[in-house]
C-alpha cells in the first residue's frame, strides 16, 4: 500500500484554503455582476453554485451512509443536518486532517502489508478520505467551475471592455478544472492495491494532456455562443445524451442504490462533454480514439464555421488569438495524450482489473466495495 506522506498532508491543508477562497470568490463575482446590474450572470453563478453544491453534499452524505451502515443512526442524523446545510465537505476535510496527520506524523513505517496493522490501516484511512474528498472536487469542478467558465469566456467575447483579472481568472479556471482531474487521479492510484504511483513525469504528461485538450475543447464551442446560444445549448446536450448512454451500456456499479447509480451517470455524462473518463477500468483504445477523433472535428468544423460565416470577426483581435491558441492546444494536447497512454498509463494494471470484473461476479463486486468504492471509477 503507497504512504500517505506530509507532502500529501501540505496539500490536502492547501485543498481546504482554496476551497474556502473558491466559495468567497464565486460569491463575490456574483454579488459583482448584481451591483453592475447585470442580474443574469449573478443568478447564473450563483445557480451553478447551488447546483454543484447539491449534488455533491447528496454523494457526499450516501457515502457516509454506506460507511457506517445502519449502527450509527445517531451519527448519521448529525452528518445529515451538517449536508442539509451544505457543509458536508467541511466534515470530510475534518477526517482526512485527522487520518492525515497520524499517518504523515505519528505513524512509523511498517514492513507489514496487511491492512489489519494499524499503521497501515490509519494510512488507508487517510488515502480513503482524500480519495473521496478528491472525487467530489471533479463532480464540483465540471458542474460549477467549468459551466462558469463558459460564462466568463461569453462576456469577454461579446464585452469590448475588459480586464487583466478576467483573462487571470480564466486561466486560473482551466487550470484548476485540469488540477482537479490529476489530483484524482494520484488519489485514486494511492487508493487501489497494485495500481503504480503517479511520478514527476506521468503527473506532467497528465497534466498537460488534459489541459490542453480541455482548452481546446471549451474555447472552440465558447466561439458558437456568439454564432446562437440555442445551438450552444444543443451541441452541449447533444454530447451529455451520447455521454449518458454510454454510461448507461458500461452497466456502472459505483454506487448501492439505483437513484444514485442513475445520478451518478448522469454526472458522469456531463463529465464526459469535456473530457474522457475510463469509468469501467477496461481497455478503451478504441472509445477514447472515437471521443477525441469526433472533439477534433468539431473543433476544426467550428473554426472553419466562423472563417465563412463570419468574416467580419477575423478582423477581431480576440478571434486570431482564440483560433491559434484552439489549434495549437489542440495538437499539443493530442500529442500528450498519445506519448501519456504509450508510456505512462498502467495497462498492465487495467487488463488485470478487466479480467477480475469477469470472474469475479457478486462476490468479488461486494468485496472490492468494501476495499475502495473507487475500484468502480477507473479513469
Amino acid at each position: 500500500m503507497m504512504k500517505f506522506t506530509k507532502q500529501n498532508f501540505v496539500f490536502l491543508v492547501l485543498g481546504i484554503i482554496i476551497y474556502i477562497v473558491d466559495i468567497g470568490v464565486d460569491f463575490w463575482v456574483a454579488s459583482k455582476y448584481f451591483c453592475q446590474g447585470q442580474y443574469s450572470w449573478s443568478l447564473l453563478i450563483l445557480c451553478f453554485r447551488c447546483l454543484s453544491s447539491l449534488i455533491t453534499q447528496r454523494f457526499s452524505y450516501e457515502w457516509f451512509r454506506n460507511d457506517w451502515e445502519v449502527t450509527d443512526t445517531a451519527k448519521l442524523k448529525w452528518i445529515f443536518l451538517v449536508h442539509l446545510f451544505q457543509c458536508g465537505i467541511f466534515i470530510r476535510y475534518w477526517f482526512a486532517l485527522k487520518y492525515g496527520c497520524q499517518a504523515a506524523f505519528k505513524q512509523k513505517s511498517s514492513g507489514d502489508a496487511s491492512e489489519t496493522d494499524p499503521s497501515n490501516f490509519i494510512q488507508k484511512q487517510a488515502i480513503d478520505a482524500v480519495t473521496d474528498i478528491n472525487m467530489l472536487r471533479v463532480f464540483k469542478t465540471f458542474l460549477e467551475t467549468t459551466p462558469q467558465l463558459f460564462v466568463q469566456i461569453y462576456i469577454l467575447m461579446e464585452h469590448d471592455k475588459t480586464n487583466f483579472y478576467q483573462y487571470a481568472a480564466i486561466f486560473m479556471s482551466f487550470c484548476g478544472i485540469s488540477c482537479s482531474v490529476v489530483d484524482y487521479q494520484i488519489s485514486l492510484r494511492k487508493a487501489l492495491p497494485d495500481k503504480d504511483e503517479f511520478r514527476g513525469p506521468s503527473k506532467f504528461t497528465y497534466l498537460f494532456y488534459k489541459l490542453l485538450t480541455i482548452t481546446s475543447w471549451v474555447l472552440s464551442i465558447s466561439l458558437i455562443t456568439l454564432l446562437s446560444v440555442k445551438i450552444f445549448v444543443i451541441l452541449l446536450i447533444f454530447h451529455w445524451i451520447c455521454g449518458f448512454t454510454w454510461t448507461l451500456k458500461q452497466r456502472t456499479t459505483f454506487c448501492k442504490s439505483k437513484k444514485m447509480e442513475y445520478l451518478y451517470r448522469i454526472v458522469v455524462g456531463i463529465i464526459l462533454i469535456f473530457t474522457f473518463f475510463n469509468i469501467k477500468g477496461k481497455r478503451t483504445k478504441v472509445c477514447i480514439s472515437i471521443y477525441y477523433a469526433t472533439h477534433t472535428v468539431v473543433t476544426l468544423g467550428i473554426l472553419f464555421v466562423y472563417m465563412f460565416w463570419k468574416p467580419a470577426l477575423i478582423k477581431e483581435i480576440y478571434f486570431t488569438v482564440l483560433s491559434i491558441v484552439t489549434s495549437f492546444s489542440l495538437v499539443l494536447g493530442i500529442i500528450f495524450l498519445v506519448v501519456y497512454y504509450r508510456h505512462f498509463h498502467p495497462t498492465t494494471y487495467c487488463r488485470s482489473w478487466a479480467y477480475s470484473d469477469e470472474v469475479d461476479g457478486v462476490a468479488g463486486e461486494k468485496d472490492r466495495v468494501k476495499t475502495g468504492r473507487f475500484q468502480n471509477f477507473l479513469m
